[in-house]
């Protein structure tokens, strides 16, 4: 690396007794190499032909909330088309850097670990108060988000606005402090909190669509919301010509619109989404 450094003429990574991080330079170089090398197996993969390129294992990591009750039957109807393709799954809400890890592809609702890899926002995770309707029966109407205050309150434990909650209502836009009961980083232990009767918790519309469906769980303060955040697909520069996950990011984006069907049938208006970076 050194050589490397001198022969460039710049220093390609930040180092101290505690770190090695790359520079911006370093960075930069490392883009334009992996350009490189992806052009070198453009060229690899056309000479074999691109179907047999289609298969192997795509290592992936995925948001809990979507892997419980949408990911599987996706997996299964992507393995009917292309069998030779196969997947390693790892489960957790953790931002990870791909790269480090050796995956092919991150589904996250946060930013990328680094700003060297490629982000594709796919959909919007927005999210409704809910609570059971044995719960509601015994208490006072529920009208304005002061009301939460009086409530025992739960929500995931990672939503970037803390305690101090941003709040939606038409072009109204204000702030609330509300102290939850529980904060958890398990979306479905909060939908048992709610299905208990526990009190009012914030959920994610695609863990709580078929509850409220089903009457289950009713929709609290239907008027006000919190900011959606954005699912989205994350992957290394040096993937982003790979066949695999160009062909299963396509099939994402065609399987999973920026309008999701759970929001659909919800009837909730939809979003304009925002661009992905790069």
């Amino acid at each position: 690396v050194k050589q490397l450094e001198g022969h460039l003429g710049v220093a390609l990574f930040h180092r101290s007794t505690r770190a090695v991080k790359l520079s911006e330079s370093g960075e930069l170089y490392y883009r334009d190499c992996s350009d490189l090398l992806q052009k070198v197996q453009d060229l690899s993969l056309r000479s074999q032909g691109e179907r047999s390129a289609l298969k192997g294992t795509l290592r992936i990591h995925v948001l809990p909330g979507f892997a419980l009750g949408h990911f599987s039957k996706a997996l299964t109807d992507f393995r009917s088309a292309y069998p030779t393709i196969d997947f390693e799954v790892m489960v957790n809400d953790r931002v990870v850097d791909p790269v480090k890890e050796g995956l092919d592809l991150v589904l996250q609702i946060f930013p990328p670990a680094s700003n060297s890899l490629i982000e594709r926002r796919l959909f919007p995770v927005r999210g409704l108060f809910c609570a059971a309707p044995a719960y509601l029966g015994g208490i006072a109407e529920i009208e304005t988000p002061l009301d939460l205050l009086r409530h025992d309150f739960a929500c995931y434990s990672y939503y970037p606005w803390g305690d101090k909650w941003p709040l939606i209502k038409g072009a109204e836009r204000f702030q609330i402090a509300l102290s939850p009961v529980l904060k958890t980083n398990s979306v479905h232990l909060l939908l048992d909190f709610a299905r208990a009767g526990a009190g009012i918790a914030y959920l994610p519309t695609m863990v709580a669509a078929p509850d409220l469906l089903e009457r289950r769980l009713v929709h609290v303060l239907p008027e006000y919301s919190a900011p959606p955040l954005w699912l989205s697909a994350v992957y290394p520069a040096s993937h982003r010509s790979t066949a695999k996950v160009k062909l299963f990011l396509d099939f994402l984006r065609t399987r999973f619109p920026s309008e999701p069907q759970w929001d659909q049938a919800l009837g909730l208006p939809p979003l304009e989404p925002g661009p992905g970076e790069e």
